[in-house]
């Protein structure tokens, strides 16, 4: 659907569609490796005693959620392991991930679609900047893909 999306709606050619949806598959989880780490890491936080808004801890976050999301696996389940790499290297309490399991069904639906989201954007980006891209077709506002079409 991502490939057809970028294609046939979104004016991008096959080749970038191709190379875009296959790294937001494998490598660009920016929701279940970015966002949600981070913003569990952020809430979790002051719970133990940690200023969030403290340039060190901050800097460490970042530092430590870019690192973590290489070894994430696109799979469900993946964003709940990288948030036990993450609270677990910044010394944050792991077991309130426990309590965030119970709604990871309807969390995960979110991050689905901003990883979905992202690599059709990468997609659109990239497609621009090489000249590739169909402007006609991204600014058609009928060019619709439908689930029948995939």
């Amino acid at each position: 659907m991502n490939l057809t999306t970028q294609t046939k709606a979104l004016g991008v050619d096959e080749a970038t569609a191709n190379f875009a949806g296959s790294f937001g598959i494998s490598i660009g989880q920016n929701g279940c490796a970015g966002l949600y780490p981070a913003m569990l890491a952020t809430i979790v936080a002051p719970t133990a005693g940690v200023d969030i808004f403290d340039w060190r801890f901050v800097i460490m976050l970042i530092l430590v959620v870019t690192i973590s999301s290489f070894g994430v696996a696109g799979v469900g389940g993946g964003a709940t392991f990288a948030s036990l790499i993450v609270l677990g290297s910044m010394n944050l309490p792991v077991a309130i991930v426990g309590l965030v399991i119970s709604v990871e069904p309807l969390i995960d639906m979110g991050r689905t679609l901003v990883n979905v989201n992202d690599s059709m954007v990468a997609g659109v980006v990239t497609s621009a900047n090489l000249n590739d891209l169909d402007r006609n077709t991204l600014n058609d506002s009928n060019q619709m893909v439908t689930s029948n079409e995939v």
